[in-house]
Parts: structure tokens; C-alpha cells; sequence
């Protein structure tokens, strides 16, 4: 697997852009300079994150989202600790 995630991913299994490979690995998502922790899916070349608002959940079960646009930075977790590790 390569150092970079997916350029497009969703947390829902029934999406076609699912990666469970990925997800296990863990991926964080810069959004607009802040680290998010509430991202559902997101694209890195449309520029948009898809977030879960609240508790709330649609009929079907899924997480209520609203859609915001900006700058997407997505990356490994473990890249980031073993990083952070060799810093300090």
C-alpha cells in the first residue's frame, strides 16, 4: 500500500469509494489547516468534506452530513506518530 491515501474515501461500507484496507490503517483529514475527527467521506480534488452534524441520523440509520467546501489534506496516522516520534 502506498504512503498516500485515497484521493476520494467514505466511512459507509455500501459506498463505492469504501476502502477498508485504508481505514484500518487510519486516516486523518486536515480540513482548512484543522485536523477534523467527524469526517463521513471526503474528495481531494472536488476540495469537499462530507460532515457528520450532531447526533442526529437520516430514516435509513446513517449519520445526518452537510457538505463543506475548502482545502483537504488527507493522511496516514501512522505516518504522522512515527513523525512526530523521530521529532522528539
Amino acid at each position: 500500500m502506498s504512503d498516500t491515501p485515497p484521493d476520494r474515501l467514505c466511512v459507509n461500507p455500501k459506498s463505492p469509494f469504501h476502502n477498508a484496507e485504508a481505514l484500518a490503517r487510519g486516516v486523518g483529514v486536515r480540513f482548512k489547516g484543522e485536523d477534523r475527527t467527524n469526517v463521513e467521506e471526503y474528495s481531494v480534488t472536488e476540495g469537499w468534506v462530507r460532515l457528520a452534524v450532531g447526533r442526529a441520523l437520516d430514516r435509513r440509520g446513517n449519520s445526518m452530513t452537510m457538505k463543506y467546501f475548502g482545502t483537504v489534506e488527507p493522511y496516514y496516522r501512522d505516518l504522522a506518530d512515527s513523525s512526530e516520534a523521530a521529532k522528539g
